[in-house]
């Protein structure tokens, strides 16, 4: 080959190599190079009206100690993750019809939901509270039983427990379709009570301690714990949670974590 066929050849592979051949640029080699979970973005459906666990701030943006928790785990388990705020009764469809991949939501563990869904090892422990309207004496389920007005979030734990004690179909339960409406409602004196998770009601008298509400902690609700939610069968999502949430747990992430939404009694 001659000097100027050579030189033809070596101009066309490079152009060949900017192009179809080798064209990976400086961020794709490092996705590659961190290998196939971080190629694959999570999808996280949520529903951000449950504060301190999430929330929407100001700049719109979802936080809270889930939010915290899981972007930890997906640092120290190397895959990446994208949140959606969606109305709480829209998240279980959501992971069924493959909209979502993961939930996280103060997804409290269950056995009817473990028939249709896949858990995490539990990452936070709470249980049932009764939250109540200022000048009301409920100390007690026979006190809550004597209320006229419970309120609950449709299909969240505290209506479990408050159909329990009352009758799923009792007219004194009034049901809403998030927390921030069944508060305002008793903030507003249409509710004698409402029933919901331990860490919430606690957070929201801590930020709300002006309006004389009380948290009421009874025996007759069991202790629960939340977990993170993937489709039924999905091991290898469910392995990579479990792996990467005992990894903030020994390095003392999780702590930390914590130690900012829940202050030491």
């Amino acid at each position: 080959m001659n000097i100027k066929k050579w030189m033809s050849a070596a101009v066309a592979c490079s152009v060949l190599a900017l192009s179809a051949c080798g064209g990976q640029n400086t961020d794709n080699k490092e996705a590659a190079s961190n290998g196939a979970a971080s190629e694959k973005v999570y999808r996280v459906a949520t529903n951000a009206e449950f504060a301190p666990f999430e929330s929407m701030d100001a700049d719109n943006k979802i936080n809270g100690f889930d939010i915290d928790l899981l972007n930890a785990m997906a640092k120290a388990g190397n895959f990446k993750v994208e949140y959606k705020h969606q109305p709480w009764d829209s998240i279980f469809p959501a992971l069924t019809n493959g909209d979502a991949d993961i939930l996280l939501s103060a997804v409290t563990i269950t056995d009817e939901r473990k028939q249709t869904m896949d858990f995490s090892d539990p990452y936070f422990e709470i249980s049932q509270v009764i939250l109540v309207q200022k000048g009301k004496s409920i100390k007690s389920v026979e006190d809550l039983k004597q209320a006229e007005k419970v309120g609950v979030v449709t299909g969240q734990t505290g209506d479990f427990a408050a159909s329990k004690i009352l009758g799923n179909d009792s007219p004194k339960i009034a049901r809403f379709k998030s927390l921030p409406l069944v508060i305002k409602e008793l903030e507003n004196g249409g509710l004698d009570a409402v029933v919901s998770d331990s860490a919430v009601v606690g957070n929201y008298i801590k930020n709300n301690n002006d309006k004389g509400f009380t948290m009421v902690a009874v025996p007759d609700f069991e202790v629960e714990h939340y977990g993170m939610a993937v489709r039924k069968d999905d091991t290898e999502t469910l392995n990579m949670l479990n792996e990467a949430l005992k990894k903030v747990r020994e390095n003392g992430e999780y702590d930390q974590i914590s130690d900012q939404y829940f202050a030491k009694q």
